[in-house]
């Protein structure tokens, strides 16, 4: 049995697809699992109710989480640590293996211009704080042998069913409302991002290489070295729209966060846009052969998906 925790997110659907190829006993965690593949189990559970996790993991394998809580610093904050806390014990408990889906947030500011797997990790955000505890937690249970586990870390991604992506959210659904595209910092950095079929078939191939384990991999993403006005241009010329952008400066972001809450998340995050954003996934490519979709290939799928709900 393998057991998917958050299992109806953008990376969750499509790793529980990719997941098929290598058994037809997967587990799907979530408020309101729905199946992915004919053979899915469905586990419905509330995984912030500490005692509902156990059950979850029993019987389990190999564990997935690829959950992702709401994006505000005191959820995150009161909710990852104690949630990560129960998943390990109920690993060690049921012998079951770990696999965490994670991102760049821990990473030292400096590292941001080329990030490896072993950039230094010293988060210089709050919520990177609670990302690298969490990094922490799982890596010091591994060095005490008490846990098998490996961290699949991905770039900013994008890809269909991914509504949450900054690209989607202030790019292409713009664009399909006939606005301005929106951006933060410097458009004319190199920004990559990666896409989320790939992370999700990367990830189940990880979790089934048992030499796979107990280190940190990062997912196979796209060496194109493009800007963030590069990315726009693409997706404008994809709908074959005028590529107009909206740059929205911090104190806009503060001023727009007293209107619309989650935008208060979002300053401290800002160095990750100011500055060339270098995601090297080279470790994962040589050893598993894999190469991440083109960027072209990548927005001209996420983009007819876009359409195909649309109209749909």
């Amino acid at each position: 049995m393998q057991t998917i925790l958050g299992s109806g997110g953008a990376i969750g659907i499509p790793l529980a697809k990719e997941l098929k190829k290598f058994t037809n006993d997967i587990r799907l965690v979530s408020r309101n699992p729905k199946k992915v593949n004919d053979t899915d189990q469905l586990y419905p559970a509330d995984v912030t109710d500490l005692k509902q996790i156990d059950g979850a993991i029993a019987g389990t394998e190999v564990v997935y989480v690829v959950i992702g809580f709401e994006y505000k610093l005191s959820v995150w904050q009161h909710t990852w640590p104690r949630f990560m806390e129960q998943v390990i014990n109920s690993c060690k408990k049921h012998q079951a293996k770990l696999v965490f889906f994670d991102n760049i947030y821990m990473y030292d500011q400096s590292a941001v211009p080329f990030m490896t797997e072993n950039s230094p990790i010293n988060a210089p955000s709050k919520k990177g704080m609670v990302r690298q505890q969490i990094h922490e937690m799982i890596m010091n249970e591994v060095g005490k042998n008490g846990l098998t586990a490996l961290i699949a870390r991905a770039a900013d991604f994008y890809g269909p069913d991914n509504k949450s992506s900054a690209l989607s959210l202030m790019v292409l659904d713009n664009f399909l409302k006939g606005k301005k595209a929106q951006a933060f910092g410097d458009v004319d950095k190199i920004h990559m991002y990666t896409y989320t079929p790939d992370a999700a078939k990367a990830t189940a191939l990880l979790g089934n290489t048992p030499d796979a384990y107990n280190q940190v991999w990062h997912l196979p993403t796209s060496k194109e070295k493009l800007t963030n006005r590069q990315w726009i241009q693409l997706i404008a010329d994809e709908l074959h729209v005028k590529s107009r952008i909206q740059l929205v400066p911090v104190w806009m972001i503060k001023l727009l966060g007293l209107f619309i809450p989650v935008m208060k998340e979002f300053p401290e995050m800002i160095y990750q846009y100011e500055q060339d954003y270098i995601f090297d996934s080279s470790k994962f490519e040589q050893r598993f052969g894999m190469n991440a979709i083109s960027p072209g290939e990548g927005i001209r799928l996420l983009v007819e998906s876009a359409k195909a709900k649309k109209s749909g």
